[in-house]
């Protein structure tokens, strides 16, 4: 038995131009292997603006879309971060490791597990790891570092660590943070529409990422 936890408060571009901006984005997550760095100037680690109402924190159960999970709306709609713009996701001098544990600590985001009734995972790391404390709409494309942005994504049991569902949606949000800055989506597009159904971009981002290499990238960024 769970003990119900209390609510929360809560294509056009050329080959170049496309190198180059993969390019920068390796060079954003590299920095993410360092100490942690100052958001730029105008970048509020704790902002955030709800894509929807909370409307519950207990008894949450995930979703299936094309037979991954998504997360149960009513408990984690999304949020962005309004002051992370496509100027600030362009720029070499934004890492999401200046966001990261601003707006809810890693202690508060554990609480998702509670309120989705799912088992903390013991030695959850490596080779081992079976679930990830995902962000809906990832750092790397403006998401929030707030709890109604933020779901435990597990599984599926017994399969390889790179297609477990939390790795498939790296892939997505990597793939969005290049369309983004190349033009080809729309932040605020990308960002609704992660939070919709992230699963809607899987084939496009699996076959993106067939022919090329994701260099640089962390996961949930």
């Amino acid at each position: 038995m769970h003990a119900k936890p209390s609510p929360r408060r809560r294509p056009g571009l050329g080959r170049a131009l496309v190198g180059g901006i993969v390019a920068s984005l390796c060079v954003i997550s590299i920095a993410h292997a360092g100490q942690p760095s100052a958001c730029p100037s105008g970048v509020l680690p704790k902002a955030s603006k709800p894509l929807g109402k909370v409307t519950t924190a207990a008894d949450c159960s995930p979703k299936t879309s094309r037979g991954f999970p998504i997360p149960d709306a009513a408990c984690t709609p999304g949020a962005i971060n309004p002051t992370v713009t496509l100027d600030v996701l362009r720029s070499t001098e934004f890492t999401t490791r200046c966001e990261r544990n601003k707006a809810s600590t890693a202690e508060q985001k554990n609480i998702a597990y509670g309120e989705y009734n799912t088992p903390h995972p013991v030695n959850n790391r490596g080779q081992n790891q079976t679930c990830e404390l995902d962000h809906l709409i990832s750092l790397e494309l403006g998401g929030a570092d707030t709890i109604d942005n933020i779901w435990p994504q597990c599984g599926p049991d017994g399969a390889a660590l790179a297609q477990r569902y939390f790795r498939i949606k790296d892939g997505v949000e990597n793939y969005l943070a290049v369309q983004v800055r190349l033009g080809t989506i729309s932040l605020a597009d990308a960002q609704r529409g992660i939070a919709t159904d992230w699963t809607q971009y899987v084939d496009a981002a699996k076959a993106y990422w067939s022919k090329r290499r994701a260099r640089g990238f962390g996961r949930d960024d």
